[in-house]
C-alpha cells in the first residue's frame, strides 16, 4: 500500500487497484472561443491546471498504472442532449452550435477534443459522457468492476461540476476517492475552494485531496522503503 499525506486524513492505495479519472480537459472548456468562454467565463483560470495534470499524467504513465480520461459531448443529432442541459444559462453559443473549434461539445468536432498537453497515450482509455458524471450513461462502472478497480485519484475540470458529481457517484459506488488539488480547477477560485472543503468535510464524507507533491512523496518513499513481503 502506498500512503499519501492527505485531507482529512491519511490515504492509502493499492496501485494494482487504483485508476487515474481526468475529466474533461477539452478545448472546449480550456481554450478561448470554447463552450466555457460563451458562457462569459474567464478561460485563463483553467490553464492552471494543465501543467498538474500533464505531471501527474506523466507520474501514472511512467508506474505503468491505469489511466482513464473523460470527455463531455453529444451525439451530432442532440438526441442524447436533453432541452434542459442545452438551453441553461444564457451563452452566446449553445450545446450543437457552430463555434470556432467546430460544433459546440459534439462528438468528433475539433473543441470537444482533449488539450494537446493532456491528451490519452495509445492504450489509455477514453470515455464520452454525456452528462456532468462520468458513469451516468456510460460503461465505466462495469469497465472499473471488470478491473478490480477499487480507488480512483481524480483530476480535471471544472471542479465543483463534472468532477465533484463525478466523485460523489464513485462515492456512491464504494470507491475510496482522491482529488489531486492543483490538478484541477474551476471558473471561480472560490467555488473550487469551496469544493475541496465539501469534499473532505466531514472526516471525508466523499474523498480526500492532496496536493501533487504529496503523492510525489509517498511514491519516492515506496521506491526507497518497499513493504515488507
Amino acid at each position: 500500500m502506498i500512503k499519501v499525506d492527505a485531507s482529512p486524513f491519511e490515504f492509502s492505495f493499492d496501485p494494482a487497484r487504483t485508476a487515474l479519472v481526468v475529466i474533461d480537459m477539452q478545448r472546449d472548456f480550456i481554450e478561448p472561443g470554447g463552450f466555457g468562454e460563451t458562457l462569459g467565463n474567464d478561460v485563463s483560470h483553467m490553464q492552471r491546471a494543465i501543467a498538474p495534470v500533464r505531471d501527474l499524467l506523466a507520474l501514472f504513465r511512467q508506474q505503468g498504472w491505469l489511466v482513464i480520461h473523460t470527455r463531455e459531448n453529444h451525439a451530432g443529432d442532440l438526441s442524447d442532449c436533453p432541452p434542459a442541459k442545452r438551453e441553461r444559462g444564457s451563452p452566446s453559443l449553445r450545446i450543437g452550435d457552430d463555434g470556432p473549434m467546430g460544433r459546440i461539445l459534439i462528438r468528433g468536432e475539433p473543441g470537444a477534443e482533449i488539450i494537446p498537453d493532456c491528451a490519452p497515450v495509445e492504450g489509455e482509455i477514453v470515455i464520452d459522457k454525456p452528462g456532468k458524471g462520468a458513469f451516468y450513461a456510460t460503461g465505466l462502472g462495469d469497465l472499473l468492476a471488470a478491473r478490480g478497480i477499487a480507488t480512483l485519484v481524480f483530476a480535471g475540470v471544472t471542479t465543483e461540476v463534472c468532477v465533484q458529481t463525478t466523485m460523489r457517484e464513485a462515492n456512491d459506488r464504494g470507491f475510496e476517492c482522491l482529488l489531486i488539488e492543483e490538478a484541477t480547477e474551476s471558473y471561480f477560485p472560490e467555488f473550487k475552494a469551496a469544493t475541496l472543503d465539501m469534499i473532505r468535510a466531514q472526516g471525508g464524507i466523499v474523498g480526500w485531496t492532496a496536493p501533487l507533491a504529496a503523492l510525489q512523496t509517498a511514491l519516492e518513499r515506496q521506491t526507497r522503503q518497499p513493504e515488507a513481503r
